[in-house]
């Protein structure tokens, strides 16, 4: 089969095109078929080495990327009762969707409406799963409640902001550029912060007439996680989820409590789907938000598995506005 694979860890050019074995389902274990792989900031830092020393997500080389499927399941091993081959499913925090079969645990799939394209289920599982807990878990946002979201007009932020808007919460979100702006907006954005242009946390401040949101959600990392931990209301939380912009190394203490005694938390998403019932339960919430026209999984396109590479330097500099996804079959 075809996979994309690295022998080492660096950049883009790291992801290469290769032959593979056809992988066999062990034991509690599924072969899907897949149609596509949906492309995260994880897969970018599995391919850098961000995550080499990571007990949660490990990364043994040689190693086939990619973290997030759909297709259809063409296989079962020894114990599984609840697949049968031709189900369509979908999953995330599995290893390997970057190529034609993949082995996954039978606990982590999902199974995927008619109504839900393999392209929107791809673009649910790992983003919308990660907007789900953010918004649902993480920090339950309740009506009346102000949020702070970085990125708007990206694949998490486009979904963030719509679930966001559904829990009725005031969104506030950062974007690049105007027209990032305009796509924040569209998803229900009541105000979009050009970043590169404004002090978003002096904004965030006027915004909220002084007191600051209730929640931020940062994905952005190093360039504006401490006027994140600023821009939060007295007591109030602060998530940082990613690095696009590079790594955070620390934060002080000190830094939380002259902020206004705020709490910080750096989660990962399989804490959050550590289960089979969390995971459904969340797949669930998602497909049936798309099939009744609330919740839009926006897909920017749909590049062919070769193209992986190239995938990943759009992801790294910025310039998305929706999902990305490798179209397998």
């Amino acid at each position: 089969m075809k996979a994309i694979q690295i022998a080492a860890f660096g950049g883009a050019d790291a992801l290469g095109l290769t032959d593979a074995d056809m992988p066999s389902p062990g034991p509690g274990e599924v072969l899907v078929r897949l149609a596509c792989a949906g492309v995260n900031f994880i897969d970018v830092y599995m391919r850098s080495g961000v995550y080499a020393r990571s007990d949660t997500y490990k990364t043994p080389l040689p190693m086939t990327i990619g973290m997030e499927g759909a297709g259809l399941v063409e296989a079962v091993g020894e114990g599984v009762d609840n697949w049968s081959p031709g189900a369509r499913v979908a999953y995330c925090l599995s290893r390997g969707s970057y190529a034609e079969y993949a082995v996954v645990p039978a606990w982590r799939l999902v199974p995927v409406p008619d109504a839900v394209s393999f392209e929107q289920a791809a673009a649910l599982m790992l983003q919308g799963s990660t907007a789900h807990y953010l918004t649902h878990s993480a920090y339950p946002l309740q009506p009346g409640d102000a949020c702070l979201v970085h990125a708007g007009a990206g694949g998490v932020g486009q979904i963030l902001i719509q679930l966001a808007k559904l829990r009725g919460a005031t969104v506030i979100a950062t974007v690049g550029s105007p027209e990032k702006a305009a796509i924040a907006r569209a998803r229900g954005a009541d105000h979009t912060i050009l970043y590169r242009e404004e002090d978003f946390a002096a904004r965030v401040r006027e915004i909220t007439a002084g007191a600051g949101v209730h929640v931020a959600y940062d994905s952005v990392g190093k360039d504006t996680i401490h006027k994140s931990i600023r821009s939060v209301r007295r007591r109030g939380l602060c998530i940082l989820f990613g690095a696009s912009s590079g790594v955070v190394p620390s934060i002080e203490p000190i830094e939380l409590a002259e902020a206004g005694s705020v709490f910080f938390t750096r989660p990962h998403l399989a804490d959050y789907m550590a289960d089979a019932g969390e995971i459904r339960g969340r797949a669930s919430d998602l497909f049936a938000a798309v099939e009744a026209g609330r919740l839009d999984p926006v897909i920017q396109q749909a590049l062919p598995l070769k193209d992986a590479a190239e995938a990943h330097r759009m992801l790294e500099a910025r310039q998305t506005r929706g999902k990305l996804v490798l179209a397998v079959a």
